[in-house]
């Protein structure tokens, strides 16, 4: 599987909500939605498990992904990741980037790569 980069950085192939809905995976599902809950302080259940990633607009999305100004901003910009844009690093990505560093380091490869 190609791997997908969000507009954020982050790889939704790595994703257990992307990985459970690709494979329909129900006992995935439950143990990211109980992880989540956990980690993140939100009651998620086993049926918001479902995305195809965030790039595209159609299909199944975690609910984050509709109330994500960073994926509103690429998409209102037709980029297909923040990697790609003018206004790379912006204000919005910082504060992605201090949660999960590895966002930044997904989208550092792609602009090093751009610029060969």
């Amino acid at each position: 599987m190609a791997k997908i980069i969000a507009y954020c950085g982050l790889s939704c192939t790595d994703c257990t909500a992307y990985i459970a809905t690709q494979k329909n995976d129900d006992k995935l599902r439950k143990e990211t939605a109980e992880d989540w809950s956990k980690k993140y302080n939100h009651p998620f259940k086993a049926e918001d498990i479902n995305c195809v990633g965030c790039i595209p607009t159609t299909g199944k999305h975690v609910g984050q992904c509709f109330v994500c100004e960073v994926r509103k901003c690429g998409q209102e910009k037709s980029i297909k990741n923040c990697a790609y844009c003018s206004e790379y690093i912006c204000d919005k990505l910082g504060r992605y980037f201090e949660m999960a560093p590895v966002m930044k380091d997904n989208l550092e490869e792609i602009r090093r790569g751009l610029q060969k």
